[in-house]
């Protein structure tokens, strides 16, 4: 048996700036965090060839071709798996529409797990770049390569997409203490809503293509994610709730889903509290609300929003790992 971790993440600034038709002509970066909430993926041999898959449902087939999980069935495809194991998975949170990246999540743990249960080691680097393959170009997901990558390489990282397709990490270099005290300073709620994220960046593609006032507004985003980067490098953490409520007010231009009447008297509740800015994690819409603010007001603001559930998020430094590694060798010999 083969069990691997990887990191949720929350992302903070230059979201929808990772879609390939904006990078490819302008440069993407974004600023985002993995975080200490993981989605697990273990793998085993099945005593016979065929293929048991667990997750929000139970699967049982004989071949590749007749799984329905998408990500699961590319994901063999892609590594030349063709029967006898037996995958389950668990998550810490409720993952699906959250804005938390658990798609890509997942489909970076299921690529890390079944690569060890080949025998074979599988870099950071690689693991967003074939995640991100299986995901857009094997499956088609409207969607960007800022989450695959967040999980990979854990960690606070500028994340910056290359109109070449190339992908640069480079981790936020700020002392522990301070990091600490960022950490500290987020509060984060769960709103209860969920939404489809590929919904929504579909629709602000489309209109980050076709409105030069919207992609204006992106472009500016891009910017916030470096300027970001400097201030939390030169020690300037107020500076980050600044950035972020600048950020989320382009974000809602982007798209009408980004946000809704309620979210907005959310954030206002928040703000009047005593928050700086903050945002809805992922493409928006619902999942998790986050906020920035001196400790101090941490009680007054969960007390305005009382009706919604706060959850702690710490920073997570590590990204995808096997934590657990039994190889079955007979299962090699048999797979290779």
């Amino acid at each position: 048996m083969i069990i691997s971790r990887t990191p949720l993440r929350m992302s903070f600034v230059g979201g929808g700036s990772d879609m390939p038709d904006f990078y490819r002509r302008h440069g993407g970066a974004v600023l985002s965090t993995a975080i200490d909430k993981y989605v697990y993926v273990n793998i085993n041999r099945k005593f016979d060839g065929g293929i048991r898959l667990a997750y929000s449902k139970t699967e049982e087939v004989e071949s590749v071709d007749q799984i329905e999980h998408r990500l699961v069935r590319a994901t063999f495809e892609c590594l030349n798996v063709t029967g006898g194991v037996e995958i389950t998975t668990i998550a810490d949170i409720p993952s699906r529409g959250t804005g938390l990246g658990s798609s890509s999540t997942f489909t970076v743990g299921l690529l890390n797990a079944v690569s060890a249960y080949l025998g074979r080691h599988i870099s950071a680097d690689d693991l967003g770049r074939l995640s991100s393959e299986i995901e857009i170009e094997r499956c088609g997901a409207p969607i960007g390569k800022q989450d695959q990558y967040a999980a990979a390489y854990g960690g606070l990282n500028l994340i910056e997409f290359k109109a070449d397709d190339s992908v640069l990490v480079s981790p936020v270099i700020m002392p522990a203490a301070q990091r600490q005290a960022l950490e500290r300073r987020i509060i984060v709620f769960y709103t209860g809503l969920t939404r489809s994220a590929s919904g929504i960046l579909q629709e602000q593609a489309q209109a980050v293509a076709s409105d030069q006032a919207k992609r204006g507004a992106l472009i500016r985003m891009v910017e916030l994610a470096y300027q970001l980067r400097d201030e939390l490098q030169r020690g300037s953490l107020d500076s980050f709730g600044q950035i972020l409520d600048d950020n989320w007010n382009l974000k809602k231009t982007l798209s009408s889903g980004v946000s809704s009447a309620e979210i907005d008297a959310w954030y206002a509740l928040g703000k009047q509290a005593g928050a700086l800015g903050g945002k809805i994690l992922g493409a928006g819409s619902g999942g998790f609300l986050m906020f920035y603010a001196p400790e101090d007001r941490h009680p007054a603001i969960a007390e305005a929003l009382s009706h919604l559930r706060p959850i702690r998020f710490n920073f997570e430094l590590l990204g995808s790992r096997i934590i657990f590694y039994n190889p079955n060798m007979e299962a090699l010999q048999d797979l290779r």
